[in-house]
């Protein structure tokens, strides 16, 4: 397995504050209106018929599952009796189509084969895996949980050395050190919006997350300093979004997923296990799911050095919760903004709020 100090090929240490959190993800149409389209389920069918062939099958019944504001999830069967899962997310999370083709090439045990995929119109078919990971587990194993985040860390470190390919791909960059300049550049764009926008932030939080930000980029800093770089951090990590095969487990539903410090990918299953166990931040079941996925690090960092970071990766973990609702909400129609629009606001708004995690 490759140490994170064999990433020569990997994105280097930006240096200059990115002026892309200057503006806000482009706003675009509501794309869920087209997914509900006689129009659309003619032109996923015409793509099906092609693929299948192309797999030897041809299709026998396609319907729709899943119809979200950010992704349209189709179910297909085929002749030889196999279900596949369509998929097209909206503009600003297409990309997922074409990472899953990079990471199907890195770590094809860990996360779900794609065996076709349209890059220009962000679409990808994969084969039933089988239920998913949490219908086979109680809500209340740890041990599950544990298995999760090891998992997922030990998919980061199989892509190792990888970053600029995850990137070109379309996976977000958001470096460790930029995150002062992406709460500044967010926060600015955002306090400017026009009243009735539901993504506009009020100006209180917007005045305390200015005073926060030296901590911000001390948070950033310290972890720039572990030397571990970035990493591909899924964003919406948890068992609904993973197959235990018998050969491992395997992840996907990437259209969340960024570049960035690669403990910020415990945030999300932390703070689902608060909610879900009713804990306190210093419960030890929560310390065990984190330690699980610190272990997998730790013969790059020693594990004492990663915990003290940890603070810092779950605070930063926020940024690409607020990045990925951002990007989803900028093309989602009024009627779901109403329901959907300050959730990016939210987390960024979050920063420096008590972690999961003492």
């Amino acid at each position: 397995m490759p140490s994170a100090t064999d990433s020569e090929g990997g994105a280097d240490r930006p240096d200059d504050p990115p002026r892309r959190y200057a503006a806000l993800p482009e706003e675009g149409p509501g794309p869920s209106v087209r997914w509900a389209s006689e129009g659309f389920a003619a032109e996923l069918r015409t793509w099906l018929e092609e693929a299948l062939g192309g797999l030897g099958s041809e299709l026998v019944r396609l319907e729709p599952v899943h119809q979200r504001p950010w992704s349209t999830v189709w179910r297909a069967l085929a002749s030889d009796g196999t279900t596949y899962w369509a998929k097209q997310n909206c503009a600003h999370q297409s990309f997922e189509a074409a990472l899953l083709v990079v990471l199907d090439r890195l770590a094809p045990d860990r996360v779900v084969p794609v065996v076709a995929a349209d890059l220009e119109r962000g679409l990808h078919l994969a084969p039933d895996q089988g239920p998913v990971f949490a219908d086979t587990v109680a809500d209340d194993d740890v041990d599950a949980w544990c298995r999760v985040a090891a998992e997922a860390m030990h998919l980061q470190r199989e892509l190792v050395g990888h970053e600029r390919e995850l990137e070109a791909a379309g996976a977000a960059l958001l470096h460790p050190t930029h995150a002062a300049a992406y709460v500044s550049g967010r926060t600015a764009s955002l306090v400017a919006l026009p009243e009735g926008d539901p993504r506009r932030m009020g100006p209180e939080v917007a005045a305390r997350l200015d005073r926060l930000l030296p901590t911000v980029a001390r948070w950033g800093e310290e972890l720039d300093a572990l030397g571990t770089g970035v990493n591909l951090v899924h964003n919406d990590l948890h068992p609904n979004n993973v197959f235990a095969r018998p050969g491992g487990m395997r992840f996907f539903d990437f259209g969340d997923a960024v570049l960035t410090h690669p403990l910020t990918a415990l945030f999300i299953p932390l703070n689902v296990l608060v909610h879900r166990f009713e804990a306190a931040p210093d419960d030890p079941r929560l310390r065990r799911v984190a330690d699980a996925g610190l272990e997998v690090w730790s013969d790059v960092v020693p594990a004492t050095r990663l915990r003290r970071a940890l603070p810092a990766a779950l605070q930063l973990g926020r940024l690409a919760r607020a990045e990925s609702w951002l990007r989803v909400v900028a093309t989602m129609t009024a009627e779901e903004r109403t329901e959907y629009g300050d959730a990016g606001t939210w987390w960024l708004g979050s920063l420096g709020e008590p972690t999961p995690l003492s």
